[in-house]
């Protein structure tokens, strides 16, 4: 199918605009087919996207259907995927149709709130598929605003203060890989994002403000870069944005910010940083690791003493983001493929435990974990999910949580052993909140007057989890279907970074790093 990339992208776009235009009014029936119709072009986006899984060639480590036209001054119109991208783009349309599911239960400005993610999805996919610098960057700093106004008009008591914290900290660091672009531009003399894969840029010693930077030209846009992509993840220290978000955010809203929204810094991580800037990439990893490595524990610790669900798993996100930066930075095999597993695992698990939470917001309006207890006796279908995600976030064998957890460490524990020690121990500590948020919800007596009439899960949300609940033991039990797809792609660019670090660091000093390449 010809423009398959472009359809896939601009179907919600259509449908949005189509809400904009013909539907009027805000009666119970207009608001009924401002649900449908989008559910419906949500659904329409994922059937399509199935035809692009189809037809790729996993063997084939260059970029597939690929569309390319001429565009507005001078500058180009080029979509395509590859290995690494096309599952994020089946992910966000996976995705997309539980989350307009979750928003059953929305009655005010019903319209506009589905225009928002429907236009949300449009830029988000393409994020994944642009092929074109400037392309990327309209996409990803675009997707900042219908998320600015999701939390700002349908989120909580204090939604204006966390939307614009939001806004603010994503757009500075943004700001910051604009000038970066601007400068590659004028060094390569293109924004083609495949021409770019095969520039050299600059890895000589230059002075900057009377220091001498080795690594050059990559450095500064490495780290230009990583401003950005470091926040969106994010990462620590710039991660305090997330927590606040999440709370204030509507259940949909917390879905895709945690299931696709963070993706992209990931997947900013292995477009740009790793394979434009290797050497730069080479000599700042342990950075990477040791901030990682610091998030995973120091985050895991916070998400103990939270008594807000909501906070607790915001902050369990970023723990869980923080093996995946650890994993691309590994630059091996096992450590690229694990942090690309554990995006796509997080996506389905996060997103579950966000509805999970959703699901007893909406019966008693109250996120507070003591608020709580002895579930399991009205529940029991509710508890049973709730377990299975709960337990999948911890990482239990079986589960697609698992295999994303286990493969970053191992790639970790080839490029350096103190970090993948310390890195471990954020396992032991997402047991112990996991469990101890399941346990004061879930278990113990039913004493609370207020929860004695509390029902269990309807249909409509039953209906909702099953697609997430079968990724979740799928990707745990055959996990090939994910890394059989990476793999080639990852493994090319691999072999390249690898090419470029040892073509400018001197064997003596590469061992001398302790990063094996």
């Amino acid at each position: 199918m010809d423009n398959l990339l472009s359809i896939i992208t601009f179907t919600p776009a259509l449908a949005a605009l189509i809400l904009a235009v013909f539907l009027r009014g805000d009666d119970e029936a207009a608001q009924r087919n401002a649900k449908w119709l989008a559910l419906i072009a949500t659904s329409a986006t994922f059937l399509l996207s199935l035809i692009l899984l189809f037809e790729f060639d996993p063997a084939n480590t260059g970029f597939q259907f690929v569309e390319e036209s001429p565009w507005v001054f001078g500058l180009t119109y080029k979509m395509g995927v590859d290995g690494i991208s096309v599952l994020f783009v089946l992910l966000t349309t996976f995705l997309m149709p539980i989350t307009i599911g979750a928003c059953w239960t929305v009655e005010h400005r019903v319209k506009d709130y589905m225009i928002a993610f429907l236009v949300l999805e449009t830029l988000m996919l393409g994020v994944f598929c642009a092929l074109d610098m400037v392309l990327f960057y309209l996409f990803f700093e675009a997707g900042l605003i219908p998320m600015f106004l999701i939390i700002g008009i349908w989120g909580g008591a204090n939604r204006i203060y966390a939307a614009f914290k939001f806004f603010l900290y994503t757009l500075l660091g943004s700001l910051l890989m604009l000038v970066a672009m601007i400068a590659m531009y004028v060094d390569a003399g293109t924004t083609d994002i495949p021409t770019l894969l095969n520039h050299q840029f600059s890895t000589g010693t230059i002075e900057l403000f009377g220091f001498h930077i080795i690594g050059g030209l990559q450095v500064l846009l490495w780290l230009a870069f990583f401003a950005s992509f470091a926040v969106k993840m994010p990462m620590w220290p710039v991660h305090t944005w997330l927590p606040d978000a999440h709370v204030q955010a509507p259940t949909a809203g917390s879905v895709v910010l945690a299931a696709i929204l963070l993706k992209m810094g990931g997947y900013g991580f292995l477009r740009f940083s790793l394979p434009m800037f290797p050497v730069a990439s080479d000599i700042l990893a342990p950075l990477v690791f040791w901030m990682s490595a610091i998030a995973i524990v120091y985050t895991s610790l916070v998400a103990l003493v939270q008594e807000d669900m909501k906070k607790l798993i915001a902050y369990s996100s970023v723990a869980h983001m923080g093996y995946v930066t650890m994993g691309i930075f590994a630059a091996n095999q096992q450590g690229v493929d694990g942090a690309i597993f554990q995006m796509l695992s997080h996506g389905f698990i996060s997103g579950a435990l966000f509805l999970c939470v959703g699901v007893i917001y909406d019966r008693m309006h109250t996120r507070e974990i003591d608020a709580y207890g002895g579930l399991v006796n009205r529940m029991p279908a509710y508890a049973l999910i709730f377990m299975l995600f709960t337990m999948a976030n911890v990482g239990l064998p079986g589960t697609s949580g698992f295999i994303g957890e286990f493969l970053t460490l191992v790639g970790i524990f080839q490029a350096n052993t103190l970090v993948a020690l310390v890195a471990t121990s954020g396992v032991i500590l997402s047991a112990g909140y996991a469990l101890w948020l399941y346990r004061r919800v879930v278990f113990g007596d039913l004493i609370k007057e207020s929860l004695k009439t509390i029902s269990d899960i309807t249909p409509r949300e039953r209906a909702l989890f099953a697609p997430l609940v079968a990724m979740t033991i799928l990707l745990g039990v055959y996990p090939s279907l994910v890394t059989d797809i990476i793999g080639p792609s990852v493994a090319d660019l691999l072999t390249q970074y690898s090419a470029a670090v040892e073509a400018f660091v001197p064997d003596t000093m590469h061992a001398a790093t302790g990063h094996g390449g």
